[in-house]
């Protein structure tokens, strides 16, 4: 296996094999998606570009009657997944999650086939790459398949959200404040009761990141939650603490 680190999350609850100095690791981004899950979901969850698995077992972590599949495309980080997975210190979530290694662009039958059949799911997470292509880019290929956006990519992904979720499933997706217009856009005709939270790293700075919840099948408007403030003084918020250990949900549910 690469070099690699294995990280404590959730206070112990669970660990984390990633990747050192390449590719995606894990933050306060997949901590924050997966407190958007109610705290009481007790159904299967996909989580789409789930890397290593952080945000699927965080969800796990708190939602304890929750089973998880983590959709992971690129090969090297299925196999730092695959290492979470079967890490010692996730044994008591291991019964409740696997991996499937598919690409969730794809569509109709050839989604299907990849093991993302429709309607299976009850709950779908992402944080879908984030970066322009014009955007200064790295030159990691690994970094760079979980960080650059292609053309139309929140469109596939969040169209397969809604082809995998079954009725009145729900949605949750991270990502930066210029990409919410693109996600209320895919999420329309699809994804209703749209709820809102932008994520600032202090009170009186700009939103650094919007997390969008949804409801299949849903035709409500979408509601704007209070901000998630992350920092005051020289250390983090109480609520950002209680978030980035898994002790309360985002949406307060």
């Amino acid at each position: 296996m690469p070099a690699h680190t294995v990280d404590a999350f959730h206070r112990g609850r669970f660990w984390l094999v990633q990747p050192k100095l390449a590719g995606h690791r894990a933050g306060m981004d997949a901590m924050t998606l997966a407190a958007a899950v109610p705290s009481s979901f007790s159904g299967r969850l996909a989580d789409f570009g789930a890397g290593a698995g952080a945000a699927a077992l965080a969800v796990l972590s708190r939602c304890s009657g929750a089973e998880a599949v983590l959709v992971e495309r690129a090969a090297e980080m299925s196999t730092f997944a695959a290492a979470t997975l079967s890490h010692p210190g996730n044994a008591h979530l291991g019964d409740r999650a696997s991996l499937l290694s598919a690409d969730v662009t794809l569509s109709g039958r050839a989604r299907a086939a990849a093991g993302l059949a429709d309607k299976a799911f009850d709950f779908v997470i992402m944080n879908p790459p984030f970066n322009a292509a014009e955007d200064r880019a790295t030159p990691d290929a690994l970094r760079r398949q979980a960080h650059v956006m292609e053309d139309g990519l929140l469109e596939s992904w969040i169209r397969s959200a809604a082809a995998v979720a079954r009725p009145r499933g729900g949605l949750a997706v991270i990502a930066r404040p210029e990409q919410l217009g693109e996600i209320l856009d895919a999420m329309a005709g699809r994804f209703g009761d749209a709820e809102m939270l932008a994520v600032h790293p202090r009170a009186d700075a700009a939103a650094i990141r919007v997390v969008v919840r949804g409801v299949l099948g849903a035709r409500g408007k979408l509601s704007i939650r209070p901000p998630l403030v992350l920092r005051a003084g020289e250390g983090p918020t109480e609520r950002a603490e209680m978030i980035t250990n898994g002790l309360a949900s985002l949406f307060g549910d």
